[in-house]
């Protein structure tokens, strides 16, 4: 079990979800998510959300940041990694709420 008082960092459940397979990186390009190792490109409804873990900023609350772990149609899973208001990708939000979310 986890322990509820262990602070989660970015870099560790990203860590996590490397070793659950969750292996590729995407990133938004135009209107749709790009692999950054194939350079495939999906559409919103050719990826699902797996997990979803929001960070905020032990010191500072403007570090706030977003993971998604995401699977292909086709299998591949990754991570999807943005940051909360002013900094966050344009688009990005607007694209993550047309894609479907595991249940």
């Amino acid at each position: 079990m986890e322990d509820p008082t262990e602070v989660r960092t970015l870099s560790g459940v990203m860590s996590d979800l490397d070793r659950r397979g969750f292996t590729e990186q995407f990133a938004l390009k135009g209107d749709k998510l790009r692999a950054l190792s194939s350079g495939k490109s999906y559409s919103a409804g050719d990826v699902r959300v797996r997990e979803i873990f929001r960070f905020e900023g032990v010191s500072n609350p403007d570090d706030m940041a977003i993971l998604y772990a995401i699977e292909t149609r086709g299998g591949v899973r990754g991570t999807l990694a943005d940051a909360f208001g002013v900094y966050a990708t344009p688009g990005l939000g607007d694209f993550m709420d047309h894609v479907p979310r595991a249940a």
